[in-house]
């Protein structure tokens, strides 16, 4: 059986702010295909590292690398020229535009012809290449011209979801898309976060939700004190378990064999 393909990694990463250091020799690895979670107490580096990953920071050593070059990111812009998209907690869509409007904001499809380089937008193929898209991924929208502000919270977390989907080429790293909604809700965003796995993007996942987690991961990269502890299978360790080596209750070495995924 062949090697999984590692799509992302990060060896080594340190980021220091002042005196704080917030990633202390962190490796990191995603593979080809999964639905890698991302999980940690406060303070355990688990943010430093997505920022370092998406472009939001810079780290102090340590290399990144995608597809097995090493990467340098100076900013999140640099991150998505990549293929890297990453939906944020505090959701980044405009709520007084449309639907088609917010999947295309800031990547706007200009005319054909002098239309185009005079600015005008092509309204008419965004709004056809959104409902194409949200089609695809199975989000069940009414009309892709209604205003976001007219639609819930987990829809709207739906429509930063697709939106990311339809333009990552790598990752899409997804910042606690399920926090503050409701059981519903959140599962029609994990079903979404299925889908898009499921279509040969990987997806990095940041929760606080370890019902959520163990729905979805794939594996559990767990981290602790700015380092990565350990990368667990959740078919083969409990969620107690999990907890108990990300807060320091458990060792690693105390772990079955078959619960470790590296």
């Amino acid at each position: 059986m062949s090697a999984p393909h590692i799509v992302m990694q990060a060896r080594g990463l340190v980021k220091r702010f002042g005196q704080v250091t917030a990633l202390d020799g962190a490796d990191f690895e995603l593979r080809a295909g999964e639905i890698l979670a991302v999980i940690g107490d406060n303070g355990a580096g688990k943010s430093s590292l997505i920022k370092c990953l998406s472009g939001a920071s810079i780290p102090d050593e340590g290399d990144i690398l995608l597809d097995g070059k090493i990467v340098q990111f100076k900013s999140p812009i640099d991150a998505r020229r990549a293929g890297i998209e990453t939906v944020y907690q505090d959701l980044a869509v405009a709520p007084a535009m449309t639907i088609a409007e917010n999947l295309f904001l800031g990547r706007e499809l200009r005319r054909s012809g002098p239309l185009g380089w005079l600015g005008f937008i092509d309204k008419k193929k965004m709004l056809d290449e959104s409902i194409a898209r949200m089609t695809d991924l199975k989000v069940g929208i009414r009309s892709m011209t209604q205003a976001v502000e007219t639609l819930s919270g987990g829809q709207r977390q739906c429509v930063a979801v697709a939106r990311a989907a339809a333009f990552a080429q790598h990752v899409v790293i997804m910042d606690e898309p399920t926090a503050a909604l409701g059981v519903k809700e959140g599962n029609m965003v994990l079903e979404l976060i299925r889908r898009v796995r499921d279509k040969g993007l990987p997806v990095v996942l940041i929760s606080h939700n370890m019902p959520h987690v163990f729905e979805v991961a794939d594996r559990i990269h767990i981290a602790r004190l700015g380092k990565r502890a350990a990368v667990v299978n959740p078919k083969f360790i409990s969620m107690s378990d999990t907890v108990a080596v990300m807060t320091g209750a458990k060792a690693v070495s105390d772990l079955p064999p078959e619960a470790l995924a590296y």
